[in-house]
């Protein structure tokens, strides 16, 4: 397909997009079967068919869930992150993206996770990112210059993170607007959204957000500070009144696991308007160190089957950063289908993952992919075969040694709380007890399914 094919077919695409979106409610069964016409790649095919399935049984949570955000989101939101998410990064991206990466030689992720600055207006315990320097900040212009490269090779799906984002909440709208057919997901704590900023997010479209909570009320405020709670629910209020995509963002340990598995917790997020929710496990990185804050291995696979749990009850997207390895096949980072650009420039392969051999500013997004530790991640992604554990980091932390050590990565926090060997060795007991559980519950997994087969259900 020629360049003027191609753009006749896109441009075709967002028109038949715009006439469905109409009548959504009419027409949501009709808009999944067109997308599985569309759709390029068989894995695509296969998860719209899953869609529609479900969407066809109006008594189902996803039914539910499909109505609530199509009354809930402005019209003119729907019609852009249709076109952003569904058609660019997506049913177009992904396939540019492997065209790219053939071409190059080299992995180009489907989404870039970027820092606009490392201030933050929140002293929160543990924070993943307190331990950055708190001063780096990455320009406008090189912020949108690594946006027009990224769409040079089909990305179009940034995430926002910090420190707090909305620090830089001017800069970060002139970004959406100069890059109208890209999706900006801001992870943000939520206590800066404002009406201003609530307007022009809808008015440009292309901006949803992720409000960190910890559960209920007292447990949001003991890690995040006096008050924060309230103003967290002021914020979803409010994106609410303006049709704005939203959900929430929690991270869960030792002291709060159980309450952001409960059905109160999520029945509240769901009335407060949230469409989606993500769960990232405590990690011992950054800010206040302690493994003992670590959700127990019992406490992570709790946590996970309550949100199994959820997906066939709720009307609500949720992911589960860690435990999602087998929808994944395993880790995603390393610029397999992401990776982390901190405020000061670095090139991490995640955002939970403090070591860099490059710099943004030094280069172009093309060749800070095709940097040796991304290519170290590569070789040996997946980590593990249990796709239960994933990670590098916590799960199978010998690899994150390895790498280092192989590339001469350098630490990009503040302070280096432990060598990486230091750092695999302290946590080789929690890989080690998570590892037992994992392989336990996947074997149980692969027995529930012989027997649902062997029923023919």
């Amino acid at each position: 397909m020629n360049l003027a094919e191609t753009y006749v077919g896109e441009k075709l695409l967002e028109q038949g997009v715009k006439v469905v979106l109409r009548n959504p409610e009419k027409n949501l069964v009709k808009l999944v079967h067109w997308a599985g016409k569309i759709a390029r790649d068989p894995y695509h095919r296969q998860a719209v068919g899953n869609v529609k399935r479900f969407l066809e049984d109006k008594d189902s949570n996803w039914y539910q869930f499909a109505q609530r955000v199509l009354k809930q989101t402005r019209p003119s939101i729907r019609e852009r992150l249709a076109i952003n998410f569904f058609i660019n990064a997506t049913f177009l991206g992904i396939p540019k993206q492997r065209e790219m990466g053939q071409k190059l030689g080299m992995g180009v992720p489907w989404a870039i996770l970027m820092d606009p600055t490392e201030r933050c207006n929140l002293q929160c315990k543990g924070c993943w990112a307190g331990d950055y320097q708190r001063k780096e900040e990455l320009d406008l212009a090189t912020m949108d210059r690594i946006c027009r490269e990224a769409e040079g090779l089909g990305i179009y799906f940034f995430v926002i993170s910090g420190g707090e984002p909305l620090v830089r909440k001017q800069d970060l709208l002139e970004l959406a607007a100069r890059h109208t057919g890209t999706v900006f997901h801001v992870f943000s704590n939520g206590t800066l959204v404002d009406t201003k900023f609530a307007e022009e997010s809808a008015r440009l479209g292309n901006i949803t957000l992720a409000l960190s909570i910890e559960g209920l009320e007292e447990t949001t405020d003991h890690r995040r500070g006096k008050g924060v709670f309230q103003k967290v629910i002021r914020a979803m209020e409010m994106l609410r009144d303006y049709g704005v995509v939203y959900g929430f963002s929690t991270t869960y340990t030792r002291e709060n696991a159980e309450e952001v598995g409960s059905n109160e917790f999520i029945d509240l997020m769901v009335e407060k308007g949230a469409t989606f929710g993500w769960y990232f496990t405590y990690t011992p990185i950054g800010k206040d160190v302690d493994l003992s804050y670590m959700a127990t291995p019992a406490q992570r696979a709790y946590v996970y089957e309550r949100i199994l749990h959820f997906r066939k009850t709720k009307p609500i997207f949720l992911v589960d950063f860690w435990n999602d390895g087998e929808y994944s096949n395993g880790c995603i980072a390393g610029g397999r289908r992401y990776f982390h650009i901190n405020a000061a420039g670095d090139v991490e392969p995640c955002a939970f993952v403090h070591y860099a051999t490059c710099n943004i500013r030094d280069m172009t997004l093309v060749e800070a992919l095709q940097n040796p530790l991304f290519k170290a991640y590569q070789k040996r992604q997946p980590f593990n075969d249990n796709p239960r554990r994933p990670c590098p980091l916590i799960d199978n932390p010998e690899a994150l040694r390895e790498m280092v050590k192989e590339t001469g990565a350098r630490p990009t926090q503040l302070h280096q709380d432990a060598a990486a060997d230091e750092f695999a060795d302290r946590m080789a007991p929690y890989a080690a007890a998570w590892g037992e559980m994992a392989d336990s519950l996947r074997a149980l997994s692969h027995t529930n399914r012989t027997i649902r087969a062997s029923r023919g259900s």
